[in-house]
């Protein structure tokens, strides 16, 4: 059996390029199924990055940084995480943060257009990647819910008699009257 190695590429990379490449001893990453986490020998994986924290340790230190929507894959010891934005702690401009969430906020509260409309849905993950940005240097915004319309019962669009159709028994699962009473 061939030895593992005790640590793992971590790399980030953004439009822009490799935004940071770093030996790390494991990481933590946000999905859209959850957090996860990576050690030395992990089994493969692809998964969707969701905007939140990515938290890793070396040498015993807990270091933090933060990324938006994305996609991360893990393979021989290497974690590539391809994301469109990428923070560290000293990256983050508080005022300007702060003033555009404000905005934003103050955008979707107004917001009179159709749930679904693109630009609605950008505003959305735009004030995810500020929020994330304040929660990465430990000041977090109170929270605020706002509507995902991407699971909306009107995009499904089940008709009326899909619906009655899955509630009626199947006849052909059963091979003995219900009317009658136990034999």
């Amino acid at each position: 059996m061939a030895a593992t190695t005790e640590s793992i590429q971590l790399e980030i990379v953004t439009p822009t390029g490799v935004a940071l490449q770093e030996r790390v001893d494991d990481l933590t990453a946000p999905s859209v199924a959850g957090e996860f986490g990576v050690l030395p020998g992990h089994l493969p994986i692809l998964a969707a990055l969701k905007t939140g924290i990515v938290s890793y340790h070396q040498g015993g230190q807990e270091k933090k940084i933060a990324v938006a929507n994305g996609f991360v894959e893990v393979v021989h010891d290497t974690a590539v995480l391809i994301t469109d934005f990428f923070a560290r702690k000293d990256d983050v401009d508080v005022v300007h943060v702060r003033r555009r969430i404000k905005e934003v906020d103050e955008a979707l509260a107004g917001w009179e257009g159709e749930l679904a409309d693109p630009q609605r849905r950008a505003l959305i993950e735009e004030g995810q990647w500020l929020a994330t940005q304040l929660e990465l240097i430990g000041d977090p915004p109170l929270p605020v819910v706002t509507e995902d319309t991407r699971f909306l019962a009107e995009h499904a669009r089940l008709a009326q008699e899909d619906v009655a159709d899955a509630l009626r028994p199947d006849e052909n699962l059963t091979d003995h009257d219900m009317t009658q009473g136990p034999e």
